[in-house]
């Protein structure tokens, strides 16, 4: 097995009884995971490998935050604690965390109904309502929006590598036809670069159909906690709205987004105008974004592929749609 873990040492320190199975669960960008099944049961073990989220303090802090989650009813899977009461283990410079196994299976927003739209948004206020009274408020001023000149140079840089990619093939097209057409968008648009951001306050981070487990049709279970941070907390929403939400060609359901958005105001307390202003920065945000192509051409990565021809479609589509995306978020 690729990356195996420690097994025996991790299983000792929880008094997890023997390894029966461990089988490397392959949808995390950022850590590893193994389903993990021993005599004493079934788990999910994590290994907290990636350097920006592998600091056993900030693991800590996601482990604590979700513990009071879990004790407010939200569907979270907190860790288990080891004998010594730690939920982070470090075994050979590395950390590590165990978490019971969950059954479930993701579901992306073609496959929700209306109503479960409705419960998705709901669900992600109840997470920000229930976060702002479990973690202290930190002091933060909301992130710069990006420079267009920076993206600008990002755009030679990444179109230069483009063209030096041999042999060349449709990836490169798409990558060399995108580019040109964001840059395009982008001296159209580069007056509409958004002041700072709303008011900030806890969010998961990184909200989307991956790190969300359904039972049949409920929801049973927000994972992945990697990007647990201060942000604006419409802005999230927005983002997940996009994801979930994005069809192949690029375009938004905006009904769907509409039921979940609803919801979501309803219950995070968020105001049109919050929604409005949330828009305008996820959207200049699409804009100046590569992380895709820098992934494939910078870093080799290639695990990101099969989401860019979407992803790279909606910026243009909602460039051209704007006023109907503000108003599915704010109606």
């Amino acid at each position: 097995m690729p990356h195996a873990p420690p097994l025996g040492a991790l299983l000792r320190q929880y008094a997890a009884g023997c390894v029966l199975a461990c089988d490397p669960v392959d949808q995390g960008l950022l850590n590893r995971g193994y389903r993990l099944r021993t005599t004493r049961g079934r788990y999910f073990l994590k290994h907290h490998h990636d350097p920006e989220t592998a600091d056993p303090a900030a693991i800590a802090r996601q482990h604590r935050a979700t513990q009071r989650l879990a004790d407010l009813g939200v569907p979270v899977a907190p860790p288990l604690a080891d004998r010594a009461g730690q939920t982070v283990a470090l075994v050979g410079g590395h950390a590590y965390a165990l978490h019971p196994w969950i059954d479930g299976r993701h579901r992306h927003g073609g496959q929700l109904t209306r109503g479960q739209c409705e419960r998705l948004g709901a669900l992600l206020g109840v997470v920000h309502a229930s976060l702002e009274r479990v973690m202290p408020v930190e002091g933060r001023a909301p992130a710069e929006s990006a420079d267009p000149a920076d993206t600008f140079g990002l755009i030679d840089n990444l179109l230069a590598r483009v063209r030096r990619h041999r042999p060349a093939d449709c990836f490169d097209a798409l990558a060399r036809h995108r580019l040109l057409e964001r840059r395009e968008l982008l001296e159209r648009h580069a007056g509409r670069r958004p002041p700072h951001g709303a008011s900030v306050g806890w969010v998961h981070g990184d909200f989307h159909p991956y790190n969300l487990l359904y039972r049949g049709d409920a929801p049973a279970a927000i994972v992945d906690w990697d990007r647990l941070g201060v942000q604006p907390r419409a802005e999230e929403a927005v983002r997940a709205a996009a994801i979930f939400f994005v069809r192949p060609t690029g375009a938004l359901d905006l009904p769907k987004v509409r039921a979940y958005t609803r919801a979501y105001r309803r219950t995070a307390g968020a105001t049109p105008c919050e929604l409005a202003a949330a828009v305008h920065r996820v959207w200049w945000e699409r804009l100046n974004d590569f992380w895709m192509l820098r992934w494939h051409y910078e870093r080799g990565d290639t695990r990101a592929d099969p989401q860019f021809p979407a992803v790279s479609a909606l910026a243009v589509w909602w460039t051209r749609e704007y006023d109907a995306v503000r108003d599915a978020f704010t109606d």
